[in-house]
């Protein structure tokens, strides 16, 4: 009998708790190009539980059968041929494990290409490589997309620049202050209550500013007089006047989400003056060049111990047992504060 492995999959759009299956799968072998990894760890992004849910019940899915979560951590465990710089027993981070693929990091072991999976760092913990992916390589893209500023990210590239993250409790939020701090930018952020500003005091920010109390554009503005210079932007629909009235000129505003609605009105004769360019991202279009470029810096911010997890690094975890993965994504859905990671084997 052929070894086997426990995955979750699901066949049809839904509900989490409706569409989703713990089932026994054959253990997959990688092809030329491919690595196979012992899962470890997998995280749950917004787009996770996007795709399951589709935009309605039962819709048609590119393939039989989806194993979902795009972002995942663990140990190669075989290596196909002709793959070069990766071993098994390589501690790695993979990222971007699902698309236009069947299978993502929600089982016991996934086959990737070689180019999607990436060595961690000595000491880096495999939380934190699960907590990578849509995260840190959005925030990466949202950093380099500024007219006057850096296309790659070390320390050093975003000295003088001011940058203005808006909810900076979430995942894609903390990455993001966390690899602007590290590339030497003023960090203000944007949050809705004590508990996030906690949080995203401990992930790096300079500044804290609550919108839901006082003038937030007056203390943007106070904070950094002569405008902010990018804007890492998940709400775009709620902000976009508060945006209007803070940006310096040839700002750039990276919209990865809206999290309050579907469309938006900006202020045009504000943005003119201001010559404000708005950049949407999103990680599957950016490109390979965007991609790697990411996935290059985000490697030296680790080895210069960034983008730690956990609360007191800002950014609180949440663990589900690989049974539970549609509580998993419901924590993600419902909007849990923090990243939600599914423990699949052990370390």
């Amino acid at each position: 009998m052929a070894p086997g492995m426990k995955s979750i999959v699901y066949s049809e759009t839904g509900p989490a708790p409706t569409v989703l299956q713990l089932v026994d799968r054959d253990l997959p072998e990688p092809a030329a190009g491919e690595v196979r990894v012992r899962v470890v760890w997998s995280g749950v992004n917004p787009t996770d539980w996007k795709s399951r849910a589709g935009g309605g019940r039962g819709e048609s899915l590119p393939f039989a059968e989806v194993t979902p979560n795009q972002d995942g951590s663990g140990v190669v465990d075989a290596v196909g041929e002709g793959v070069t710089g990766l071993a098994v027993g390589d501690r790695v981070w993979t990222y971007l494990s699902a698309h236009q693929r069947p299978t993502g990091t929600a089982q016991e072991f996934t086959v990737l290409p070689a180019s999607r999976v990436v060595p961690l760092p000595e000491g880096v913990g495999l939380e934190v490589g699960a907590s990578l992916g849509v995260p840190a390589m959005t925030a990466h893209r949202a950093l380099t997309v500024w007219e006057d500023g850096p296309s790659r990210l070390e320390p050093g590239s975003l000295d003088g620049a001011v940058v203005l993250v808006a909810g900076g409790a979430g995942a894609v939020g903390h990455a993001a202050i966390q690899l602007a701090r590290w590339a030497g930018a003023t960090v203000i952020t944007t949050i809705s209550g004590d508990e996030k500003a906690g949080l995203a005091t401990a992930a790096g920010a300079h500044h804290v500013v609550n919108y839901r109390t006082g003038d937030a554009a007056a203390e943007i503005r106070e904070i950094a007089p002569d405008g902010v210079d990018v804007v890492v932007e998940v709400a775009i629909s709620q902000n976009a006047d508060l945006l209007s009235e803070v940006v310096a000129h040839r700002a750039s505003v990276a919209i990865y989400a809206d999290d309050g609605g579907d469309t938006t009105t900006i202020p045009i004769r504000a943005n003119m003056i201001t010559n404000t360019r708005f950049q949407f991202v999103l990680l599957y279009t950016v490109g390979e060049e965007a991609l790697q470029a990411a996935v290059e810096d985000v490697t030296a911010a680790l080895r210069d111990g960034v983008l730690p997890v956990g609360e007191a690094a800002g950014l609180p975890l949440h663990t589900f047992p690989l049974a539970e993965t549609a509580a998993a994504h419901e924590a993600v859905e419902g909007g849990v504060v923090g990243k939600v990671l599914i423990e699949v084997s052990a370390g």
